[in-house]
């Protein structure tokens, strides 16, 4: 399966005191290290954010911005469609914030979803009874379609997914909790780090 991905890493992080969330480090690699290896397959990668968010990466990777910046996720991920869009791109898009350290576990499934589901617009986690549109894998006209009809900047997701066919995929493991504060960052640092230590063990 062909698809490009959007990480949205351009946020204000006011829970974190304004430290970007992009270079805050969970166990040995930062947030945005880590929202890149969950889109280690994608074609072309968008990173949503400030120029010097990203460093040396060995995937194909594009830096852009909302204009205005902060104009939240919606805005974000049609900067990014549009850094995106050149002939031949794929047809399926990725879309990942860049708080969510154990998204690339996620992948899997998302993908899985929507090939046993052809007519769907795309997948996205739910954890309990919320939505996690933020991890989720669409089909690019699906979305392209659903901005065109609305003000991109300041909209909420839930108002641009509205229209869409998508196909909710369980989170019973977590795998969609993100990190809003200094709490967060403690708990799932420690949590892949418990992970880590039994894959060592395997």
């Amino acid at each position: 399966m062909r698809y490009d991905a959007v990480v949205l890493a351009g946020g204000r992080a006011t829970r974190l005191g304004g430290t970007p969330k992009p270079g805050i480090r969970i166990g040995d690699a930062s947030l945005l290290d880590r929202a890149l290896a969950a889109t280690a397959e994608a074609g072309l990668t968008a990173v949503v954010g400030p120029e010097d968010t990203v460093g040396e990466t060995g995937h194909p990777v594009v830096v852009t911005r909302e204009d205005p910046p902060f104009g939240g996720p919606v805005a974000g991920l049609d900067a990014g469609l549009r850094a995106l869009a050149r002939p031949g791109a794929p047809d399926w898009v990725l879309l990942l914030a860049v708080d969510v350290p154990g998204a690339g576990a996620a992948v899997p499934a998302l993908r899985a979803a929507v090939a046993a589901e052809p007519d769907a617009d795309g997948a996205h986690l739910v954890r309990g009874d919320r939505a996690q549109w933020l991890v989720g894998l669409y089909r690019r006209t699906a979305l392209t379609g659903a901005l065109a009809e609305i003000e991109p900047h300041g909209a909420a997701v839930r108002r641009l997914v509205a229209p869409l066919r998508l196909v909710a995929v369980p989170d019973d493991a977590g795998t969609s909790d993100d990190v809003d504060t200094w709490e967060d960052v403690s708990r799932l640092a420690a949590r892949h780090a418990a992970g880590d230590a039994e894959e060592g063990e395997g």
